[in-house]
């Protein structure tokens, strides 16, 4: 876990973090934690918003400006040093931690908004984290969003994380990131996602450098790199929910319904 630092002046409300307070932490319910990440999010953006217009101004900033931007950091690093010590206690919680990209504020959100009571399988996740693929529920217009969006962005996240790290010999679903790349780069060339190019040429317009790629029958390749990074998110969701299912029942999840039903060998990720 993170350690405390004193850094914060003491009469700073942030200085209360202390150690009683980072034991309460273990206690979060899973609506205080949601509420936890989303503010980290916030104050995450907020921080990078005033250091990108400390960029643009002229000289020496005020230092005022300056203590805003350092309670900023302050506050995300208190926050994710609370987030940790909640994950700390969880058992799914200890398997996220040694997942390489998996930090403690996207391990909290993942443990407050997944219930595994309501996902007996994965694809119960997929659904409603909204990167089901082909088979998910169409969003209509005026009518509920049929997924969760803070999972999502979480989700999201957490391919960006792996895309970033896909380099390092530890990251291993980074190293899934850049073997799925690869094959879907090999498919695009190979002119066999030209149907799901005619898709995206009607969803876009003409004067986009996307319409280009479509146009030809190809994927342009930020399509590519989604399709890859969402693949890697997928298979991590998986074995999450393995996981997850064994420490909170005791027993195997059931298998998915390609393997249990049609006969199919080997687990596969859509």
């Amino acid at each position: 876990m993170t350690d405390y630092d004193d850094d914060v002046e003491p009469f700073h409300p942030l200085a209360k973090l202390h150690k009683d307070i980072l034991k309460a932490a273990a206690t979060l319910t899973d609506h205080e934690v949601r509420f936890l990440v989303d503010s980290y999010y916030r104050y995450q953006e907020n921080r990078k918003r005033a250091l990108n217009q400390r960029a643009t101004l002229e000289g020496v900033p005020n230092s005022i400006f300056e203590w805003t931007v350092q309670q900023e950091v302050s506050f995300e690093k208190r926050m994710q040093t609370a987030l940790d010590a909640y994950t700390a206690v969880k058992p799914i919680g200890i398997w996220l931690r040694a997942i390489k990209g998996i930090g403690p504020v996207i391990a909290a959100g993942l443990i407050s908004h997944i219930d595994i009571n309501k996902a007996p399988t994965v694809g119960h996740i997929w659904q409603f984290a909204g990167i089901a693929g082909s088979g998910q529920t169409v969003w209509k217009p005026k009518t509920k969003r049929p997924f969760n969006v803070k999972l999502k962005t979480l989700c999201w996240k957490a391919g960006q994380s792996f895309m970033k790290l896909s380099n390092d010999p530890e990251c291993y679903y980074g190293k899934v990131y850049r073997e799925r790349k690869a094959y879907e780069i090999a498919r695009n060339d190979a002119g066999e996602l030209a149907e799901q190019a005619a898709a995206g040429a009607a969803r876009v317009a003409k004067s986009t450098e996307a319409y280009k790629h479509y146009s030809d029958g190809k994927l342009p390749p930020g399509h590519i790199d989604a399709r890859a990074r969402r693949y890697a998110v997928k298979l991590f969701l998986a074995h999450f929910h393995e996981e997850l299912y064994r420490t909170t029942f005791g027993k195997e999840p059931p298998l998915p319904y390609a393997i249990a039903f049609l006969n199919h060998a080997h687990k596969k990720v859509a």
